[in-house]
């Protein structure tokens, strides 16, 4: 009767999963909206600046950097929906709205295996830093043709990089 008690106490101790799904679902959409004003801000800076005809020199890294930042926010808030997502259907219950009329999972959201959490979480990461690397990019000052030659060969790794990522986890 003890075990039965202690192991009844121990499963339901799972429940403490909903911590994470509901603060990471807050922290997504917190994100969300930081990073939608980001845009909103941004437009109405370009709104200003052509109205005003006062272009400064960097208008267009300043227009960029901005845009690109607020998509980093989207995708580390699309971090945390799959984060939550993912622990809820593998710590508490398989979410039924997630399926059609036919009982078939939506396969954007599944999660089965904490192994597929980790793949689809580390796949949006890696995207994070893709834009991050990006964002650094359009902020430098090349000063010369080695300068060049880097960029160059930083893209291209990020280029394999990207297609290697692509491959994992199918089938050939």
């Amino acid at each position: 009767m003890l075990e039965k008690l202690f192991e009844n106490g121990l499963w339901s101790s799972r429940f403490i999963i909903i911590l994470a799904v509901v603060f990471g679902l807050i922290g997504a959409i917190l994100l969300f909206i930081v990073a939608s004003f980001d845009v909103y801000e941004t437009a109405v800076y370009v709104i200003n600046t052509y109205l005003t005809h006062a272009h400064p020199e960097n208008f267009h890294e300043e227009v960029i950097g901005g845009i690109i930042g607020a998509v980093d926010l989207y995708l580390i808030g699309v971090v945390m929906i799959i984060f939550s997502f993912g622990l809820y259907e593998l710590f508490i219950s398989d979410i039924d709205p997630a399926k059609d009329e036919n009982g078939e999972e939506n396969q954007l959201l599944a999660i089965h295996s904490l192994d597929q959490l980790k793949d689809k979480i580390s796949k949006v990461i890696v995207m994070v830093l893709v834009v991050g690397f990006f964002q650094k990019v359009g902020h430098t000052t090349y000063s010369g043709a080695l300068d060049l030659l880097y960029l160059a060969l930083s893209i291209t790794a990020v280029s394999v990089g990207l297609y290697f990522l692509s491959k994992v986890g199918k089938s050939h």
